[in-house]
């Protein structure tokens, strides 16, 4: 079950990072306060999944899923550019979560 609010937070996470460009500096109300909400369900998630989970292995996978996820959704919906370099960061980040889950756990 940690996993699974591990993931919700994640989702959280993303979405509130997705609205901030939309928040405009935080000042249009509602943006705001999505992106905002976004953020509190997203720590109050972490916080109960990291009851289980070594939290050096719950924010490896919060930081790089949701990077990823970030860089994904930046390309795709806000028209940001993906070179080569961008992908090559992005799945150094990925190979680091991979390394920290296989060994974080002994």
């Amino acid at each position: 079950m940690a996993y699974v609010l591990l993931g919700i937070a994640i989702a959280a996470e993303v979405l509130a990072t997705s609205l901030i460009k939309s928040t405009a500096g935080f000042s249009r109300l509602w943006p705001t306060v999505g992106c905002l909400a976004g953020y509190a369900v997203a720590f109050l998630l972490l916080a109960q999944a990291v009851k289980e989970i070594p939290v050096g292995v719950a924010y490896a996978l919060w930081s790089g899923l949701g990077t990823a996820a970030i860089v994904a959704i930046g390309a795709v919906f806000l028209g940001e550019s993906v070179g080569l370099v961008k992908l090559t960061g992005i799945a150094l980040i990925i190979a680091g979560v991979v390394i920290v889950n296989l060994v974080g756990e002994h």
